[in-house]
């Protein structure tokens, strides 16, 4: 097994079971897009978008499950009313995990037609109509397709978007200057990040401060916000030599700062 795909495969092993079904909704370019869904008891505000991070939810073998990261934000979530979809990009393709893959066929750049795809979507659900619109939420290598999405995405299409620890270098997102009318982003960001460094993603904010807030949070590497384990060092199939892992002091600030964003910009109670 590859190193990647071990990585995956024990993170998962990891995940407690998150209630919701498995969907499939219709992709860009007649793509069958499968997707997991998590419903609250009672809707009281506007869908979220989750798009995974690198390794994916599940991978081409496998249905979607969450790790216990994404588990656990979408519990947060559903807790404060938001319906919550992961659209699977990797595995609807037959895809397995694209870290420090820059070959992998579902780049950030495809994946953020997946991703408005799958607002619209849900949008036109009866139970994804609260709020002004859908919220895009991503990890990773999907907080570098939430930001591809909201830079495309016309006024009105968004009501929100979070990216956590997105890459913003050139060849993630180029440098295109936000339009006025962009929905409001917020970016989480590790002080310590040696895989997507906060530095690119402090320019683009400083390019659209009307639009972005950002939250650089000290001490924090990439996954901050994962749930237990130690900052750990990870050669890449690149030759990157990384670090991710969890920071709590990070993880508690996010934990606060994401439903008070919600709450300005996306109907929640």
């Amino acid at each position: 097994m590859r190193p990647g795909r071990l990585v995956l495969a024990l993170l998962l092993a990891l995940a407690g079971p998150a209630a919701g079904e498995t969907l499939t909704l219709p992709g860009p370019e007649g793509v069958a897009l499968r997707a997991w869904l998590v419903r609250p008891e009672r809707v009281r505000a506007a869908p979220v978008i989750a798009l995974h991070g690198c390794m994916g939810i599940g991978g081409p073998d496998a249905p979607p499950r969450l790790a216990p990261r994404e588990a656990d934000w979408a519990a947060r979530l559903a807790g404060l009313g938001h319906p919550v979809l992961f659209p699977d990009s990797f595995g609807s393709r037959g895809l397995g995990d694209a870290c420090g893959r820059p070959e992998h066929r579902a780049p950030p750049r495809l994946r953020a037609a997946d991703a408005r795809a799958a607002a619209a979507w849900a949008r036109a659900q009866p139970w994804g109509q609260a709020g002004p619109g859908p919220v895009l939420l991503g990890w990773s290598h999907g907080g570098s397709t939430t930001l591809l999405a909201w830079l495309a995405a016309a006024p009105g299409e968004l009501a929100a978007a979070i990216a956590f620890y997105p890459g913003c270098g050139p060849l993630s997102i180029g440098r295109p200057t936000p339009a006025p009318g962009r929905a409001p982003l917020l970016m989480l960001l590790g002080a310590e990040d040696d895989w997507t460094p906060p530095e690119p993603c402090l320019a683009l904010a400083a390019r659209a401060p009307e639009a972005v807030t950002v939250r650089l949070l000290p001490g924090a590497h990439h996954g901050f916000d994962m749930l237990g384990g130690a900052v750990r060092a990870w050669l890449l199939p690149n030759g990157r030599r990384v670090h991710l892992g969890p920071e709590p002091a990070a993880r508690e600030a996010a934990r606060a700062e994401l439903p008070a964003f919600l709450a300005r910009h996306a109907g929640t109670p």
